[in-house]
C-alpha cells in the first residue's frame, strides 16, 4: 500500500512542477522517499561559533561567526559589479562579497539585524572577509534539527540555478522531515534490529541527515550500510540457491576419448596444479544435473583457454557442441588458430565467426552447426545473432566477460532450449568483495599459478625527461632479437589533454629507430579490420620489431618473442588495465620488462598506481588498490555488466569488513530458512525482494 514515502516529490513544501522535473533529470529524486535516501556525502562541524577578533593565524577551511549587519554597498562596474556587506560581533569586522544573485541577497538582508553567517573565511592583511557565504537568521539556525554536524549534498550546475544548491537541498530535507518523520516503517525485523545492536531505521534515517553526535552518525551509517548489502546478498544467494536445487542441468558423465587423447598425446606443457583443480571443479559441477555458472579468474599469461578447450572437449565427448565468446575479432581468431592446433586429429571440427566473416563462408558455418557438425565455435558478439543456431549447445565460455553487457551475455543462454553450462573467464583479477557482490551467485575458480618457466616481469616506471635513456634500453632488446610495444592512451590529439599521442609517438620512434634497420607497426581500434589484422600479423611473424598500439592490444595479442612493454601517459591508466598490458609480455622464457612513461607531475592517486606497478605483480594486490582508488563503478566493467545495484550509501571499496558481515549474516538466515518464509522473516523477504531483479543477471535462470 502506497504510504507519504510515495508521494511524487512535487507536493514537498518548496518543489513544484519545474524544481521536481530538475530533481528528477538531475538526480533521479521521484519521491518523498527518494529525497529521503539522498544521503549527505560529507559533514560540516557548525558547533562551534567563532567571535571575530580570535580570528588569526591557521583559520579552519569553514567557519561561523554570529554578526550584525551594519551596512552594504555595491562596488565595481561590470563584470567586477560586487555587493559588499559589513558585518560586526563587536569584537571586529569582516566583509561578506557576492559577485551574482546581489539583488536576491540585498532583498534579504536587514542592515542592524543578526545573523549566522558560515562559510570559508579569508585573511588579506588582517582584514576577515567571506566570498558568497550562507547567512540564516539566528532564530531560524536555532530551530533547525541538526546537531551541530550538517550534511553537504552533492547538486549540479542547473540545480544550483534554481536555488537547489546543496544549501537548498539541506533545506527540502529539513522540509521533507516533518512530513514523514511519523510515516517510516521498519524494515527489519525488531528482534534482528536489537540481536545485531542497529540503530531503528527512523533513528538512522534521521542522524545520516542531522547527526545528533559524531557516534550517532557512525551509528546511522553502519545500520544503512549493512541492510543495503544484506538485501544485496540475500537476493544473490536466494538466485544461487534456486539455481543449485534447479534439476535443469545438462549431464555430463563421461570422460571421453576427445578428452582422454588430448590429454595424453596433444597437451603443449604440463598443466599447473591449479589448472588441474579446477579441471576437477569444473567436471564437479557437470555430473550433477545442475547448471554450471562458474567464473574463472586468473592472470594474463595463466592458461585459463587451455581450461577451457579441456571443458569444451569434455561437452564433446558427451554429444554437446560448445562455443568460445571473446570481445575482439583479433582474440577471435588467435583463439581458434591455437585450438585447430591442439585438436589437430581428433576428430573435432572448429570454426570461427566474427563480424567479418563473409556470407558465403558464414552461411557454410551456420548450416554445419544447426546439423551438429562442429563440436566448437569460436566467436565475437556475432555469436549472439539469432541465426546462429546450434544444434545441442551445452557449454558456453565467455573470454574477459566484463567486455559484455548483461543483455548480450543472457542471449547465450537461449540458444538451446535449456540454458547451458556457464564458463566465465577473466584476466582481470576481481577483489573478494566486489567478487561476492558482483558474482555471488557464481562458483568462483581462481587460476593463481604461471606455467613452469615464466620469469616475473621486471617494471620500471621512467619520466619523459629519461626517454634517451628508454630508447637505448629498446635498441639493446631489438638487437637480441627481442620485439617491443609501445602503447598510446589516445589515437587522435585532443586540445583539453597534453599526453603524446600515437601518430606523434610513431613520428619520434620512426626517427630514433629508421628504416632499414628497424619496422614499426601501428594498431589501433579505429584501423580497418584487415590493416589492423595485417599490423598484427607482421608483428606476430617478426616482420617489425616495434608495435605502435593503443590498448586495443590490451586483450589477444600474444607473442612470445616480445619482452618489452612501454606504456606512454601511464598515468592515464587504471591500474587493472596497466596489469593487463604487462601482461602481453613475459609469455616466452626470456625476461621481460614493462616500462611506465609518464609526466614529471603527477597526482597523488596516479604516483600510487605507479608505484603499485613497480612494486608488484600480483594482480589481486593491484585489484584490491584499484577499488580503493577508483571505487566499484570504474573498474571491471561493473557498470556495464549491470552489478550497480544503485547503492545508495554502502561502498564496496570501503566498506568491504560490512560486506563480508552481511553475506555471512545471509548465509545463516537461508540456512535457517532458506525461503525466508517463517512469519518472523516477512520483513526480510520484503528487504530481499527490493533487489531480486536488480544488480547481474540470473545466470541460468532466463527460459
Amino acid at each position: 500500500m502506497a504510504g507519504v514515502l510515495d508521494y511524487d516529490i512535487k507536493y514537498l513544501p518548496g518543489v513544484g512542477e519545474r524544481r521536481a522535473a530538475l530533481l528528477v533529470s538531475e538526480l533521479n529524486v521521484r519521491t518523498f522517499g527518494d529525497l529521503l535516501y539522498y544521503f549527505p556525502f560529507r559533514y560540516i562541524d557548525r558547533t562551534r561559533l567563532f567571535r571575530i577578533g580570535e580570528i588569526g593565524g591557521e583559520v579552519p577551511a569553514y567557519i561561523q561567526i554570529r554578526a550584525r549587519i551594519t551596512g552594504m554597498a555595491y562596488e565595481g562596474e561590470g563584470r567586477k559589479r560586487r555587493l559588499r556587506v559589513f558585518a560586526s560581533d563587536g569584537t571586529g569586522t569582516a566583509d561578506l562579497v557576492w559577485f551574482s544573485g546581489t539583488k536576491w541577497i540585498e532583498k534579504r538582508l536587514e542592515v542592524g539585524r543578526e545573523y549566522i553567517i558560515f562559510g570559508r573565511p579569508n585573511l588579506y592583511h588582517g582584514e576577515l572577509s567571506f566570498v558568497h557565504p550562507e547567512i540564516d537568521l539566528v532564530e531560524k539556525l536555532i530551530n533547525r534539527p541538526s546537531g551541530g554536524l550538517q550534511g553537504v549534498y552533492s547538486s549540479t550546475e542547473k540545480l544550483n540555478n534554481a536555488q537547489l544548491g546543496t544549501k537548498g537541498i539541506y533545506n527540502l530535507v529539513c522540509t521533507l522531515w516533518q512530513q514523514v518523520a511519523d510515516h517510516i516503517p521498519e524494515t527489519l525485523p525488531e528482534s534482528f534490529v536489537a540481536a545485531y545492536d542497529l540503530l531503528p531505521r527512523r533513528e538512522a534515517l534521521y542522524n545520516i541527515h542531522f547527526p545528533q553526535s559524531p557516534d550517532l552518525l557512525k551509528r546511522a551509517e553502519y545500520r544503512l550500510k549493512f541492510e543495503e548489502l544484506l538485501g544485496i546478498q540475500l537476493a544473490i544467494l536466494s538466485r544461487r540457491a534456486t539455481r543449485t536445487t534447479a534439476a535443469d542441468g545438462f549431464y555430463f558423465p563421461r570422460v571421453g576419448e576427445y578428452f582422454n587423447t588430448f590429454y595424453r598425446e596433444k597437451l603443449p606443457f604440463e598443466l599447473t596444479g591449479a589448472q588441474k583443480r579446477v579441471i576437477r571443479e569444473i567436471r564437479a559441477d557437470t555430473v550433477t544435473g545442475h547448471q554450471m555458472n562458474r567464473l574463472l579468474q586468473g592472470d594474463v599469461g595463466s592458461g585459463k583457454t587451455l581450461v577451457a578447450l579441456m571443458a569444451m572437449l569434455l561437452a564433446a565427448d558427451n554429444g554437446f557442441q560448445s562455443c568460445l565468446m571473446v570481445p575482439t575479432e583479433i582474440l577471435a581468431r588467435q583463439h581458434y588458430a591455437s585450438i585447430e592446433r591442439m585438436i589437430d586429429g581428433l576428430g573435432i571440427r572448429a570454426a570461427v565467426l566474427t563480424g567479418s566473416t563473409r556470407k558465403r563462408e558464414r552461411d557454410e558455418i551456420l548450416e554445419a552447426l544447426a546439423r551438429g557438425e562442429i563440436h566448437m565455435l569460436i566467436g565475437t558478439h556475432a555469436l549472439l545473432e539469432e541465426r546462429v543456431q546450434f544444434d545441442n549447445l551445452g557449454l558456453v565460455v565467455i573470454d574477459e566477460q566484463h567486455r559484455f553487457g548483461v543483455e548480450q551475455r543472457a542471449r547465450m543462454w537461449t540458444k538451446n532450449s535449456r540454458p547451458p553450462h556457464i564458463l566465465v573467464m577473466t584476466a582481470t583479477p576481481i577483489p573478494r568483495t566486489l567478487a561476492m557482490t558482483l558474482y555471488g551467485d557464481l562458483d568462483v575458480s581462481v587460476i593463481d599459478e604461471l606455467p613452469p618457466g615464466r620469469k616475473p616481469i621486471v617494471t620500471r616506471h621512467l619520466y619523459d625527461s629519461q626517454r634517451m635513456k628508454l630508447f637505448g634500453f629498446l635498441r639493446r632488446e631489438i638487437a637480441r632479437g627481442r620485439q617491443v610495444y609501445v602503447v598510446y592512451p589516445l589515437i587522435k590529439e585532443s586540445e583539453k589533454m597534453d599526453y603524446k599521442d600515437l601518430y606523434d609517438g610513431f613520428e619520434t620512434l620512426s626517427r630514433e629507430f629508421p628504416l632499414p634497420e628497424y619496422r614499426l607497426s601501428v594498431v589501433h581500434g579505429k584501423l580497418p579490420p584487415e590493416e589492423k589484422n595485417e599490423g598484427m600479423r607482421a608483428f606476430k611473424e617478426g616482420e617489425t620489431q616495434i608495435m605502435v598500439a593503443t590498448s586495443v592490444i590490451e586483450v589477444g595479442v600474444d607473442v612470445p618473442n616480445a619482452t618489452v612493454m612501454v606504456i606512454e601517459s601511464a598515468e592515464r591508466f587504471g591500474l587493472s588495465q596497466l596489469h593487463q598490458l604487462r601482461g602481453r609480455v613475459g609469455r616466452g622464457g626470456e625476461q621481460s620488462y614493462c616500462i611506465l612513461m609518464s609526466g614529471d607531475k603527477l597526482s597523488r592517486e596516479a604516483r600510487a598506481r605507479l608505484d603499485a606497478m613497480v612494486e608488484t605483480t600480483d594482480g589481486f594486490r593491484l585489484s584490491e588498490l584499484d577499488l580503493k582508488l577508483r571505487g566499484a563503478g570504474d573498474i571491471n566493467g561493473t557498470q556495464q555488466s549491470g552489478m550497480a545495484f544503485d547503492l545508495k550509501i554502502a561502498s564496496l571499496a570501503r566498506d568491504g569488513a560490512i560486506v563480508e558481515y552481511a553475506r555471512r549474516t545471509a548465509e545463516a538466515l537461508l540456512e535457517q530458512d532458506p525461503t525466508l518464509a517463517r512469519p518472523e522473516h516477512v520483513l526480510l523477504a520484503r528487504l530481499r525482494s527490493r533487489y531480486v531483479n536488480r544488480g547481474e543477471v540470473d545466470f541460468g535462470m532466463i527460459s
